[in-house]
């Protein structure tokens, strides 16, 4: 086994390493969810923490580390009788992002069911983590269904299994820990308020910090034991204090005053729900435990604050995380109350600093705030200050405004639910849920024969099989005689994400200001939409007399979000270089990516000008993409009396369907009307005309 790097050896972090020994000492916090740019200690952190976690007793034999002294009831290797157990280290378990549903709760064992005739457990992941810590490294990449079971165990304490004729319920409580990038991509809002914390960190832009940093780990990688020994006095020390809070934690007072500063908090931040105010009580209380006191200082609740509750504040997925700490204060400051708080020198440790020894100190450094808004010049009052420009001609032509014919960017309208869009047919796709698709999770439809390796075995049609030749296979005892032509593969069916690829028009025939707006809200809902159904995301838009790449396929939604939000307008409109452009990015696309299925999704009048025979290049194009079988769906955004209908003819090209902004909304009353007539029939039009 290799040494893991000390924990006391890291450099800076301190909220990060305060949010976990906070853990440490009460798992009920609900762990902790780390956030931040790549190379920044995040899983150095957490398996540096392991070394740090008390030996546990558990049963002897026992696959559930059932305690000695008050063994699971209901422990799937029970019951136990009562004696001495044995100590071992906590684990460290890790949940790789595409672990199986199996793996994570455990299953049948198949082996014993088929060899011997019997029907037993095999225990998963979730039960070697109990009494210590499951670690999931990009937990934004994990499949939601294995989020909602891991992020469920960790909330009961216990896992449940109701699969296969097998019925097992267990223990599972373990200190939770996640890490992700954010330009990866989120996770769901529902999901992020299952963790009890959350830490921005970034790396130091001190350059004699940097110059540590790379000190102690080129010291650690030449030597790790060495390296170690050296800090193993600190190790020693954070270890007891960890301990000893553990032991004071039951005797913490969390106070009335305290609690009501709890509630006014969540409350003026307008968080949904009542978990936010029960995992600051619980940090709150760590915090003091941390320090050795026994009684929740204001400062514990200010730290608790700042830790439980910036995640949970967002109101929008795309807005960034962070906590006003001028408003935390005022709140405090207004809700505070002197009658429950002790005497700061009463019990000697009264700065509640925790004496200053050790990571976190106690109180903790506080998390920067996070930077609010989409970054300079997005929509902001400047682009209010510009003069709305008039429409353009039926031709598509509109006079360059001064300045080389870039207009200031636009602000989105208010997005809204949109109607489901999806890729016809039946892919395989990574698991989403957009587009039907062969999934290794959801119902079960029948069986086949493996194509190479067996992943998920369909145990009814694979005792059918084998079956008939039991006589001729010579079986005498309780077990089947199966061989490799008999096993099945269940084939199911679920959802899949897929690339969902915006192709914009940003012309002058776009450019003008309320037409601009309502069209960046139209593709602000379809962002919003891909990014609850987990889709990857990717932006070309098309102006003057060429097509960008805004920004390149990624499970990022925000920054697609950000990249609209600033994006200028103004000149002609090369509707067929933005189609080529989308062309050549799934081109490459697939490369990377087979089993994504794309969806584009192109957004503009159909109005084409600018060099010879534009209609023509960009029909072309279109018919292009249309031979590749690339899904696509137009949104026609031409608005006026004078309407050409050339988005619907491009879509036709495409061989997709063409919507416009109204039908675009899930509650358009023109959609419900067209689907009413559509119902009806002709008989309903022929009694209007009479």
């Amino acid at each position: 086994m290799s040494t893991p790097y000390p924990f006391t050896a890291l450099v800076g972090q301190d909220d990060l390493r305060l949010a976990l020994l906070l853990n440490a000492v009460s798992p009920a916090v609900g762990g902790v969810l780390v956030r931040g740019e790549k190379g920044t200690a995040k899983s150095t952190a957490v398996r540096a923490l392991s070394a740090l976690m008390p030996e546990v007793e558990v049963v002897a034999g026992c696959r559930f580390s059932c305690a000695p002294g008050a063994p699971d009831p209901a422990c799937p290797d029970g019951p136990h009788e009562s004696g001495p157990g044995t100590s071992r280290a906590a684990r460290m378990v890790e949940l790789p992002v595409g672990a199986s549903e199996d793996r994570l709760v455990g299953a049948l064992d198949i082996e014993r069911a088929l060899a011997e005739g019997v029907k037993a457990f095999e225990p998963g992941l979730l039960a070697d983590a109990h009494r210590g810590i499951l670690y999931v490294d990009e937990v934004n990449l994990l499949h939601d269904h294995l989020v909602d079971l891991l992020l469920d165990a960790a909330a009961m304490g216990a896992s449940y299994v109701e699969r296969e004729g097998v019925s097992v319920r267990h223990a599972a409580r373990f200190l939770l820990v996640g890490t992700m990038n954010p330009e990866e991509g989120e996770l769901r809002p529902q999901l992020l308020d299952r963790f009890g914390l959350t830490v921005e960190v970034a790396a130091s832009r001190e350059p004699d910090q940097r110059v540590e940093v790379v000190k102690r780990r080129l010291a650690y990688d030449d030597d790790p034991e060495g390296f170690a020994g050296k800090w193993e006095r600190e190790e020693s020390a954070v270890r007891a204090r960890i301990v000893a809070a553990r032991d004071l934690l039951p005797s913490v007072r969390l106070g009335d005053a305290a609690l009501r500063q709890i509630a006014a908090t969540c409350a003026a931040f307008e968080v949904d729900g009542m978990r936010a105010d029960i995992v600051m009580a619980r940090t709150a209380t760590a915090l003091a435990a941390w320090a050795g006191r026994t009684d929740v200082l204001a400062e514990d609740v200010r730290q608790a604050a700042l830790l439980a509750l910036p995640h949970r504040r967002r109101r929008n997925p795309f807005d960034a995380p962070g906590l006003d700490e001028d408003k935390l204060d005022d709140t405090l400051e207004e809700f505070g109350g002197q009658d429950d708080e002790p005497d700061p020198d009463g019990d000697g440790d009264g700065d509640g600093d925790g004496g200053g020894d050790g990571p976190g100190g106690g109180g903790g450094q506080p998390p920067q705030d996070a930077p609010e808004g989409n970054g300079p010049d997005a929509g902001g009052d400047r682009a209010a200050d510009i003069p709305a420009q008039g429409e353009p001609s039926d031709s598509g032509e509109q006079k360059a405004p001064a300045g080389g014919g870039e207009q200031a960017a636009a602000r989105a309208s208010e997005p809204f639910r949109t109607k489901m869009l999806s890729v016809p047919g039946l892919g395989e796709g990574a698991a989403g849920r957009r587009s039907r698709a062969r999934t290794e999770h959801g119902r079960t439809t029948g069986a086949r024969r493996p194509r190479g390796a067996l992943t998920k075995l369909h145990l009814a049609a694979t005792v059918q099989a084998a079956a008939p030749h039991q006589r001729a296979r010579g079986r005498s005892g309780p077990g089947l005689v199966v061989r490799r032509d008999d096993l099945r593969q269940a084939t199911r069916e679920g959802r899949e994400g897929n690339l969902v690829l915006f192709v914009v028009d940003a012309s002058g025939s776009m450019a003008a200001r309320q037409r601009m707006s309502a069209v960046k809200g139209a593709v602000l809902s379809l962002l919003l939409d891909a990014y609850q159904r987990r889709d990857k995301v990717g932006l070309v838009t098309f102006r003057g007399s060429s097509a960008d790449v805004a920004l390149p396929p990624t499970s990022s939604v925000d920054a697609a979000a950000v990249r609209l939000e600033s994006l200028p307008t103004g000149g002609r409109t090369p509707l067929s270089a933005g189609l080529l452009k989308a062309h050549d990015v799934l081109r490459v696309e697939r490369l990377r990516d087979p089993a994504r299925r794309p969806l584009v999704v192109v957004v503009t009048d159909g109005r084409a000008t600018g060099g010879p025979e534009p209609v023509a290049l960009a029909g072309r194009a279109a018919r292009l993409l249309a031979a590749e079988g690339t899904a696509s769906v137009v949104v026609d955004c031409e608005s006026g009396p004078v309407r050409l209908g050339l988005a619907g003819q491009l879509a036709g090209e495409l061989g997709g369907t063409a919507v416009t902004l109204d039908e675009l909304r899930a509650d358009s009353i023109a959609g419900l009307v067209k689907e009413v007539r559509q119902m009806q029939g002709p008989q309903s039009n022929s009694r209007r005309v009479a």
